[in-house]
């Protein structure tokens, strides 16, 4: 009996004991038995008549990526081989460059951020550029999933990289693989003894901190960090969420939990999915109450987006910045039966408390977090920002809020999202006190007062 034969007799007795041990209907049923008969006989001509001799596993691995790409970006097949460094991510740590991907409906492959001291951040690569090479491979056409497996590669290993900056201009960028380990909270700039000064401002007590993705142990960072703020007497918070791609759920609602003592956080709802409404704690939140100003941008996506627009749902906070991205689907990763691998299958949207979906659709124009105070910034300023929150970290600067007095010509640009974060911040503690939440507003759009306000200090 050849090959073919046997593989199709196998797929009928496999197709009959799953019509009598899986449950649903007979038409679900005669769906699984037509998809799998067309899979079958595409193989038998491919094998049979091929000009070259095939792979197996890549021809298995290529069908099964390309149902996938079919659905959406987010939803994945992670073979056997890979899902050890898969979950590693899912832990805030992994082999690679460090860089979180997106793919556009003209099928282009989008850095939504780098992350922040990673081989890709060192190198140059800019939030919202276009991969348009990895080591002389083209990608374009390419799946996400297929052009993560071409990134990432052996610890220690180089990649090439070229990318289309926001500005047009085309870079070659070289780095080397390494272990990515992420700290997510950060604070406004290093101290002489390398630990987080928190303050934007002294007077009114202003804090600052900014959390650049939700990982497993992003909730116990910030609280540790909160509890250090709360004790100096912090009177007003300002929380970046700009740059942040997103990550784990879990953390992202214990993060709203700590300043919303009751009221939903966050619903999810799926076609196969029970409906989900995950509510505050009280005995989580913090006892003591102070205004919060959540920054986010267009590179705001996924949890960051739970984050501001569930604080902004709540009254808890005033939003600034641009509207967020729009990545409000819920990946659950379900493991494959006898070590095939496992698959990250979008199965839920998120929705805030006012019942907004989140999640940007083919075709949306309402989507993400949009700011109640709009503070557009160009990609050439937004970009140095970026920069200036990374030399925050690693050079202890300050980011800049006021121009500097060196000459105009090598002088970094304020932080103009920032400077109205602040501005507003003192104007409202000055007027309602620390007690008090930040009143919300109408949307508006600040560009210019922003850039024309003094800093507080």
């Amino acid at each position: 009996m050849n090959r073919e034969k046997l593989a199709w007799i196998l797929s009928l007795i496999l197709i009959a004991m799953l019509a009598f041990q899986l449950p649903g209907s007979m038409a679900h049923r005669d769906d699984d038995y037509a998809f799998v008969k067309t899979l079958i006989d595409v193989h038998r001509q491919v094998s049979t008549n091929y000009v070259e001799p095939i792979d197996e596993d890549k021809l298995r691995n290529g069908s099964v990526n390309g149902m996938m790409g079919e659905l959406d970006p987010y939803s994945v097949y992670i073979p056997a081989a890979k899902t050890e460094e898969f979950d590693s991510l899912l832990e805030g740590s992994f082999k690679g460059v460090g860089i979180e991907l997106s793919q556009l409906e003209d099928g282009n492959i989008e850095v939504v951020s780098p992350i922040p001291d990673s081989p890709a951040h060192k190198a140059g690569v800019q939030a919202g550029d276009i991969i348009v090479s990895v080591n002389g491979v083209e990608i374009k056409g390419k799946k996400i999933a297929e052009v993560q497996t071409i990134i990432k590669g052996p610890l220690g290993s180089p990649v090439k990289l070229n990318v289309r900056h926001p500005d047009g201009k085309e870079v070659e960028l070289n780095m080397t693989r390494q272990e990515i380990v992420m700290p997510t909270v950060m604070g406004y700039r290093r101290d002489a003894a390398n630990a987080w000064d928190y303050w934007v401002s002294k007077s009114p007590k202003i804090a600052y901190l900014r959390i650049t993705q939700f990982t497993g142990d992003t909730f116990t960072e910030l609280k540790r960090a909160m509890d250090t703020i709360v004790g100096q007497g912090v009177q007003g918070l300002v929380l970046d969420l700009r740059f942040n791609p997103g990550g784990r759920l879990d953390q992202a609602t214990k993060v709203v939990n700590l300043f919303v003592p009751d009221g939903v956080i966050v619903v999810t709802k799926g076609l196969h999915r029970t409906e989900e409404t995950v509510r505050a704690d009280p005995k989580a939140a913090l006892s003591k109450r102070f205004p919060i100003i959540v920054l986010v941008n267009e590179h705001s996506a996924s949890a960051a987006e739970i984050v501001a627009g569930s604080l902004m749902d709540n009254k808890r906070a005033l939003i600034l910045g641009t509207r967020s991205f729009g990545k409000g689907s819920v990946q659950e990763v379900i493991q494959l039966e006898k070590d095939e691998g496992e698959v990250k299958l979008t199965v839920a949207y998120y929705y805030l408390p006012s019942g907004r979906l989140v999640h940007r659709k083919k075709g949306a124009t309402d989507w993400g977090v949009e700011p109640q105070i709009n503070v557009p910034v160009s990609e050439k300023l937004e970009a140095e920002i970026y920069q200036e929150q990374g030399e925050a970290e690693l050079f202890h600067k300050p980011l800049p809020l006021t121009p500097a007095t060196q000459p105009a010509a090598t002088q970094p640009a304020p932080d103009i999202q920032l400077r109205e974060a602040v501005s507003t911040m003192v104007n409202s503690i000055d007027k309602f006190g620390d007690d008090q939440l930040v009143p919300t507003t109408q949307p508006a759009t600040r560009a210019s007062a922003a850039a024309t306000q003094p800093a507080a200090s």
